[in-house]
């Protein structure tokens, strides 16, 4: 099933879905009692949950990287501790760095699949589990949006902002640290440039809320921002993140993709936009090229 065959109140459905304490089950329930026209809510409701089996772009033995888990300290944070997954270019490095911060549900298989997308153009990549001082990605999101709520998100900001500068320090490290990150983890990657000023060295939230005028006033790193065409609840933050960032001289571009929802990065799900994502991946790329080198 294709993206024009969904009914726009099952996409709609499904964004309540997946940035809610919705379940599963009451998404499909929900989904079930929409009249829609040519085809069945159900099986449309289906088709936009993730499967991740089928989204991997790149293998866990591609020849071109290395990938291991690491832990490390994380003072302030939920447990002190932290885990990541660390991904580098096959060779000696030091590598320019780059940090990939997942969704609302903890590190699942697209964020580590992004990881390896990031290691395999010459970056070392680290993809952080907020969820691991509780016990880390469950396996599926339902479970773990339920736990990443259940989260302090000071302290949750703490362990992603301590990913950052352990990555920016690792000796894989050359010292210039990226950032991407999508949905929460493109407000994360807003927040990091708010933390760590000059020590960020580009920034490339997708469809991430901004953070507040206040903040967005101490904002130094470039910045490359993607959003979504129809996606209402992050783009009311756009004009005002915009404002601030040109009074405040700050580097940055803002695209907005025609045809997608939030989401459209993600090629788990009937959200994802295969040509619109292409787009951004390659500007995110470049763009971390020119500012990380």
């Amino acid at each position: 099933m294709t993206n024009d065959h969904i009914d726009p109140r099952i996409f709609d459905l499904y964004d309540e879905y997946c940035h809610s304490q919705m379940t599963r089950r009451d998404f499909l329930n929900k989904a079930s009692v929409i009249t829609v026209v040519g085809g069945s809510a159900i099986a449309m409701a289906e088709a936009l949950l993730p499967r991740y089996a089928e989204a991997h772009t790149i293998s866990f033995t591609d020849k071109r990287i290395k990938a291991n888990y690491v832990t490390y300290v994380s003072p302030g944070g939920t447990s002190g501790k932290m885990r990541g997954y660390l991904v580098q270019p096959a060779g000696k490095g030091p590598f320019p760095a780059v940090l990939v911060v997942h969704e609302n549900r903890g590190l699942n298989p697209y964020i580590e699949d992004v990881a390896r997308r990031v290691a395999v153009e010459g970056f070392v990549a680290l993809a952080p589990d907020g969820l691991w001082p509780i016990g880390g990605y469950p396996g599926n999101d339902d479970e773990g949006k339920i736990m990443q709520k259940s989260l302090d998100k000071g302290k949750l900001f703490t362990d992603l902002l301590n990913s950052a500068k352990f990555l920016k320090k690792h000796e894989l490290s050359s010292g210039q640290l990226g950032a991407t990150g999508f949905c929460f983890g493109g407000w994360a990657v807003n927040a990091l440039a708010v933390a760590l000023g000059t020590d960020l060295n580009a920034a490339v939230p997708f469809y991430g809320r901004a953070p507040s005028a206040e903040d967005a006033a101490k904002v130094r790193t470039p910045l490359l921002m993607h959003y979504a065409k129809d996606d209402p609840r992050v783009n009311a933050t756009q004009a005002g993140y915009k404002k601030a960032l040109e009074a405040n001289k700050v580097a940055f571009e803002m695209h907005t993709y025609p045809g997608t929802r939030h989401g459209f990065h993600n090629n788990s799900t009937q959200r994802f936009n295969e040509t619109q994502a292409k787009i951004a991946w390659e500007r995110t790329i470049a763009f971390f090229k020119k500012h990380l080198s």
